[in-house]
Formats: structure tokens, sequence, C-alpha cells
């Protein structure tokens, strides 16, 4: 049975249920607002076992953010904050994270992956 690439987008594009803003720092203008899903490397292997597919591979970032393939690509030093959460139990709504480097990139994409830094800001102020 041949993979479908369209459906595998559509389910991880469900589970995308917090608001993320992201700003660009140097302009300093909203790039993107809206759906996205903060992930730790911890929660990285328990949504992949969940959903069957192992999306985001292996990553040496702790955390990463993940936007619909709608969303436009992130740059270093943009800041990444969780304005909303469906789980009134999240710990990230109102936390603030930088992208270490441009959104990852690959011939099949399913969601955009941005590596993210929540070192105080250490990353965006370069």
């Amino acid at each position: 049975m041949p993979f479908d690439i369209a459906a595998k987008r559509a389910e991880l594009e469900a589970w995308l249920t917090d608001t993320v803003r992201i700003t660009r720092n140097a302009e300093p203008s909203v790039v993107y607002e809206g759906p996205g899903a903060l992930l730790s490397t911890h929660g990285q292997i328990v949504f992949a076992q969940m959903v069957g597919l192992d999306w985001a591979g292996e990553s040496t970032a702790w955390y990463q953010l993940l936007t619909p393939l709608t969303a436009p690509a992130a740059e270093p030093g943009d800041r990444v904050e969780v304005v909303a959460s469906k789980d009134p139990n999240s710990v990230v709504a109102g936390r603030t994270w930088y992208c270490e480097a441009r959104t990852q990139g690959s011939t099949w994409e399913v969601v955009r992956v941005t590596r993210l830094d929540e070192q105080g800001g250490g990353v965006g102020a370069l």
C-alpha cells in the first residue's frame, strides 16, 4: 500500500492545537500567527509513537516548532511565542523561544519543523 502523504499531512495538522506567533526581531513584525505545536524532545518521541510516523527524525534540538506547510519559513533569531493553547493544563502558553536555524526543508514535507532555543534569547540577540 503506497504512503499517502496528503493524508498524513492532514492528520498531523489536526494536532497543531496551539496558537503560535513568530516575530522577526529585525523588522519587528509578526511573520506568522496561527496553528502550531511546540514539542520537547520527549514530546516528539511520544507523538511519533501516537501517529506511527517519525516525521521529525532525530534531532539535537530540545524543542521544535511545528507549523502547517502554508506558514512562512522561520529565520534564525525569530522569536516564537505560544499565545494560546487548547489544553488548559499547558505549560507552554506564554513562553517564548528563539529559532536556532532556518526552518528545515526536504523534498517530502508533512509539516514545517523549526529547531528552537529557550536560552533567554541569546540566539535571537545575534
